[in-house]
């Protein structure tokens, strides 16, 4: 079982965090949803999801969890603006874990400054920043380069989740379950609607 960490803001794209989220879940990771407090709810953009964070980005390091997933919508511009999940998302890339971002997602890779001479994609409104930042834009549904895996639209989300999980399961064995050294938490689908 490997340990996911998701980063979320304000007005997130639903889909982009629900799909892969229960996808991880469904295979037996365990998943963390991050934000900047913990407790504080976060707001879906289409108003389908609202989650309460697990935990603050005060309380997590990269070396706590084997990947981090960044969905899309105006949560990653948030983020860009927090240097705390900025630097939390360089660790990963400079650990050589894997960093997926899907949609607006690829905003937090130029802002780490991960995405210099890597292959990505991503909704297209995007696609000068990460070329200005020297990315390689393609138009695909999925890219993979190095620890990055971006993808361009909810549409593309299945490629996306499947990429994630082909990339946790060739890491091998992972770290046994922490789950009785971590307090108790409620996951989001058994927590009642705020």
């Amino acid at each position: 079982m490997a340990r996911v960490a998701f980063i979320v803001a304000n007005d997130f794209e639903d889909s982009e965090f629900r799909e892969p989220y229960e996808r991880l879940r469904r295979a037996g990771h365990e998943v963390t949803v991050i934000g900047s407090e913990a407790g504080t709810p976060i707001q879906g953009k289409k108003g389908k999801e609202k989650i309460v964070p697990d935990t603050s980005i005060d309380r997590v390091s990269p070396s706590d969890y084997d990947a981090l997933v960044i969905p899309g919508g105006y949560s990653p511009d948030r983020l860009r603006m927090d240097r705390r999940m900025v630097d939390f998302t360089r660790g990963f890339f400079d650990e050589g874990k894997p960093v997926a971002a899907v949609c607006h997602a690829p905003w937090m890779l130029v802002e780490a400054g991960i995405a210099r001479d890597r292959t990505v994609t991503s909704w297209p409104s995007i696609r000068t920043d990460l070329v200005n930042a020297g990315a390689r834009w393609v138009d695909q549904e999925v890219v993979e380069d190095g620890p990055l895996i971006t993808s361009r639209k909810p549409e593309d989300l299945p490629a996306f989740s499947a990429a994630i999980l082909h990339r946790l399961d060739a890491m091998g064995p992972r770290r046994p379950d922490r789950s009785m050294d971590m307090p108790a938490t409620n996951s989001l689908s058994e927590r009642p609607a705020i």
